[in-house]
């Protein structure tokens, strides 16, 4: 990785002036889709990563060009950055950015400790910059259209929400499931209820790993009454996103699993009648809700761009990822709490 942005190949003008300039910093299995999303926005600048061939070779193709974090921190010409290195290492990365003057966008969790996030909000409020936390699935067009419709009471009061996401891998080493998938789910959970639960319990089983949880789950309940279950694992036989709201006048189920983008969301209206004071199920067919096609990280990506051109609030900004830190928080103590069952 040359240690001076000055030493790149890539001929000036590959990125597009209207655009923000952004360095990626982190090239792995996460990072590599940054770097493509903000490469074809024409708003890469650089790709950082300890790997040097990766780095030079992702930056290449994507119109960039590697250099060290010092030599992005020096630069002036670029505007943000976008983190997607080892969660312990979001903190650190992250405060030396915002102090350099850039705006960050880190990728969940936002750090690993309250503490940890606060600073970063303080940090970045007080300098004036953007803080946005990756938590992908807000920007979905499927998830917006779900939440458009519970905000407008097209359900109904909202009395249950629930999220699946399983999987059989990538199982990972560095951290438990609750970790890597839920702050996904929390996310959405926190969004669609509109407040913070009351109280939050869970439990992690180890079933590959002694060492490492690899299935979960959390309940949360809400003050409006609403209640909520999580369930996450990576030793699934099968594969399942799905999010199912269920109202007083309909359901709607979000399955991102589905292939055609058509059958991503549905809308049962109301598959529960009181007859005699008696609650009957009633047999309804699904309605397919319409939802304009688009793809979830591009969004995100671009709305990261805005906002540092706008100087507008992030969707997922800090205070949104420590709301999601702190459920991860109280449900990581609810787990050793209940160990030794």
């Amino acid at each position: 990785m040359s240690s001076a942005l000055s030493k790149s190949n890539v001929q000036p003008g590959a990125v597009a002036a209207a655009q923000p300039r952004v360095a990626v910093i982190g090239a792995g299995h996460w990072g590599k889709n940054l770097v493509r999303n903000f490469g074809e926005l024409g708003a890469l600048a650089v790709v950082v990563d300890p790997d040097l061939e990766t780095a030079r070779n992702l930056a290449d193709a994507h119109g960039g060009q590697s250099a060290d974090f010092d030599a992005v921190l020096a630069d002036p010409q670029i505007k943000g950055v976008a983190i997607a290195a080892p969660a312990p290492l979001h903190h650190r990365l992250a405060r030396q950015a915002l102090l350099a003057g850039k705006h960050v966008f880190v990728e969940k969790p936002v750090a690993l400790t309250m503490a940890d996030a606060e600073d970063l909000i303080a940090t970045a409020e007080a300098a004036g910059l953007t803080l946005m936390v990756g938590h992908l699935l807000q920007y979905h067009p499927v998830f917006l259209r779900l939440k458009a419709m519970v905000d407008s009471g097209e359900l109904g009061r909202v009395r249950y929400i629930y999220s699946n996401r399983l999987s059989l891998g990538k199982i990972r080493r560095e951290e438990d499931v609750l970790w890597s998938f839920a702050p996904h789910d929390i996310s959405m959970v926190l969004a669609l209820a509109g407040e913070e639960p009351v109280r939050v319990r869970a439990a992690a089983a180890c079933l590959l790993d002694d060492r490492i949880a690899d299935s979960a789950t959390v309940q949360l309940a809400f003050p409006s009454g609403c209640r909520g279950h999580i369930f996450v694992s990576w030793a699934s036989p099968f594969k399942e996103q799905k999010l199912v709201v269920v109202g007083e006048d309909a359901m709607a189920v979000f399955d991102d699993t589905q292939p055609s983008w058509e059958d991503k969301l549905m809308l049962f209206r109301q598959p529960i009648v009181w007859r005699d004071g008696v609650p009957v199920t009633v047999k309804v067919e699904p309605e397919r809700i319409e939802v304009a096609h688009g793809e979830p990280l591009k969004a995100e990506c671009n709305h990261f761009l805005e906002c540092i051109a706008s100087g507008q609030r992030p969707r997922t900004d800090g205070a949104e990822g420590m709301r999601v830190l702190r459920v991860l928080t109280r449900a990581s103590e609810s787990i050793a709490r209940d160990s030794g069952l």
